[in-house]
Protein backbone atom coordinates (compact mmCIF):
# COMPACT_ATOMS: atom_id res chain seq x y z
CA UNK A 1 0.00 0.00 0.00
CA UNK A 2 1.37 3.74 -1.05
CA UNK A 3 0.96 5.42 2.59
CA UNK A 4 1.25 8.68 0.88
CA UNK A 5 -0.93 8.45 -1.82
CA UNK A 6 -2.78 10.93 -2.65
CA UNK A 7 -5.03 9.83 -5.42
CA UNK A 8 -6.50 6.75 -3.10
CA UNK A 9 -6.43 7.56 0.48
CA UNK A 10 -4.06 4.94 2.38
CA UNK A 11 -7.38 4.41 4.70
CA UNK A 12 -9.51 3.35 1.56
CA UNK A 13 -6.52 0.72 0.44
CA UNK A 14 -6.41 -0.84 3.97
CA UNK A 15 -10.83 -1.05 3.40
CA UNK A 16 -10.39 -2.50 -0.14
CA UNK A 17 -7.51 -4.85 0.82
CA UNK A 18 -9.86 -5.98 3.88
CA UNK A 19 -12.99 -6.84 2.00
CA UNK A 20 -10.51 -8.91 -0.25
CA UNK A 21 -9.32 -10.25 2.14
CA UNK A 22 -5.70 -9.80 0.94
CA UNK A 23 -2.53 -9.31 3.02
CA UNK A 24 -0.70 -6.05 2.92
CA UNK A 25 2.38 -4.08 2.95
CA UNK A 26 2.34 -0.35 3.58
CA UNK A 27 5.76 1.40 2.12
CA UNK A 28 5.83 4.73 3.94
CA UNK A 29 5.62 7.77 2.44
CA UNK A 30 5.06 5.84 -1.25
CA UNK A 31 3.33 7.68 -3.60
CA UNK A 32 0.50 6.20 -5.95
CA UNK A 33 3.30 4.88 -8.32
CA UNK A 34 4.98 3.21 -5.71
CA UNK A 35 6.36 0.31 -7.98
CA UNK A 36 8.37 2.78 -9.85
CA UNK A 37 9.85 4.81 -6.82
CA UNK A 38 10.45 1.54 -4.74
CA UNK A 39 11.49 -0.79 -6.97
CA UNK A 40 13.34 -3.14 -5.08
CA UNK A 41 10.44 -3.53 -1.98
CA UNK A 42 8.20 -4.47 -5.37
CA UNK A 43 10.18 -7.39 -6.54
CA UNK A 44 10.78 -8.50 -3.17
CA UNK A 45 6.79 -9.01 -2.58
CA UNK A 46 6.30 -10.95 -5.79
CA UNK A 47 9.49 -13.08 -5.10
CA UNK A 48 8.07 -13.63 -1.45
CA UNK A 49 4.42 -14.19 -3.01
CA UNK A 50 6.12 -16.42 -5.70
CA UNK A 51 7.87 -18.62 -2.97
CA UNK A 52 4.63 -18.73 -0.61
CA UNK A 53 2.37 -20.07 -3.64
CA UNK A 54 4.89 -22.80 -5.44
CA UNK A 55 5.90 -24.44 -2.11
Amino acid sequence: MSGADQAIPPASQRTMAGRAGSRTVEIAGASHAYFVTHPNVVVDLVRAASRATTS
